[in-house]
């Protein structure tokens, strides 16, 4: 039996992916599932993560805790990004190691690649160029969780490998109004609209850059396809210090057609407005998805469907949730 830890399986995509893993292990699969919450395991903490991994002794570790934010967050909490995150990292990676664990996943984001990169975004783009600096911090935190996976398996030859997605949405997403994402802030201000009978809505900044979206939960079975890749296929589509893979569905939007989207998806019918004195970020992010799709994975859930899905998501927790 193989005891899988999912770290961060309280989180939208630790989450999805410990509920496909749940549902592999009803359909029996030989596993074990293992988790802690924040309060049963700080993974900051170096010895509090020493002694769970000595105690547990997980087979395979998959690392999707993080603390993340969007752009208002990443530029209020730039030190709280990337202590947290780094201190999560080097913990769990290293102390999966020193308990003798020889497959992780990690996973990471897009903002990894230069704010210049070209588009669609390759994995060579890596340390290319200058990051964005509205979220610097959060990135150079996942770059170094990328290096340390590459260097533990350049050093002690152990199987550490390390996913990019793109910008994610669906069931567990943060709501909050100032420290969400672009999706989850906008069906949150634009159900509110409707909620109050609003004639507008004002988003940030032009509408004019384009993000492309995935589910959360076509990232968990991208994420469990990559891990569960023979160790051959994964290294002869990847390199010892470039063994990063994106995942993504190969398109993207602008940020104001995907405000009428959810304007159709939520039934608001009024005007929306453009606040440019608000930052736009990256002006595009689109991800080149063809050293995945070589291996056999790609998205299967369409934007608006998987918006839809979300949107239904929210109205059944919605008094649930920290709003």
């Amino acid at each position: 039996m193989a005891k899988i830890y999912v770290a961060g399986h309280r989180g939208m995509v630790g989450g999805a992916i410990l509920r496909q893993l749940t549902a592999r292990k009803a359909a029996g699969e030989d596993i074990a599932l293992l988790t802690r919450t924040h309060a049963e395991l700080d993974l900051t903490s170096q010895a509090a993560v020493r002694d769970f991994m000595q105690a547990e002794q997980p087979d395979v570790v998959i690392l999707a805790a993080a603390k993340v934010g969007g752009i208002h967050a990443n530029n209020i909490y730039p030190a709280d990004f990337i202590y947290e995150n780094l201190m999560i990292e080097c913990n769990v990676i290293h102390q999966a190691f020193a308990a003798g664990v020889t497959r992780l996943l990690q996973l990471g984001s897009s903002c990894i690649y230069p704010r210049e990169a070209a588009q669609p975004m390759r994995e060579d783009a890596l340390l290319t160029g200058t990051l964005e600096p509205t979220n610097e911090p959060y990135a150079i935190a996942k770059i170094a969780g990328i290096k340390l996976c590459e260097s533990y398996n350049r050093q002690h030859g152990v199987d550490y490998r390390s996913v990019m997605p793109t910008n994610l949405y669906g069931p567990g997403d943060n709501f909050h109004p100032q420290n969400s994402h672009v999706m989850p802030a906008l069906i949150r201000r634009f159900h509110e609209a409707v909620a109050q009978g609003a004639e507008d809505v004002v988003i940030w900044g032009s509408g004019k850059p384009r993000r492309e979206f995935l589910h959360v939960d076509d990232m968990a079975e991208a994420s469990l396809f990559v891990l569960d890749l023979p160790r051959a296929t994964y290294e002869a589509n990847t390199e010892p210090m470039l063994n990063h893979i994106n995942v993504g569905t190969g398109s993207d939007i602008s940020i104001g057609e995907l405000a009428q989207m959810v304007a159709k998806v939520t039934g608001f019918a009024g005007q929306i407005v453009q606040d440019t004195s608000k930052p736009d970020g990256t002006l595009r992010k689109l991800m080149d998805v063809d050293r995945l799709a070589r291996m056999g994975w790609r998205s299967r859930i369409a934007l608006e469907d998987g918006l839809r899905e979300t949107y239904g998501w929210f109205l059944a927790n919605q008094d649930d949730l920290r709003l």
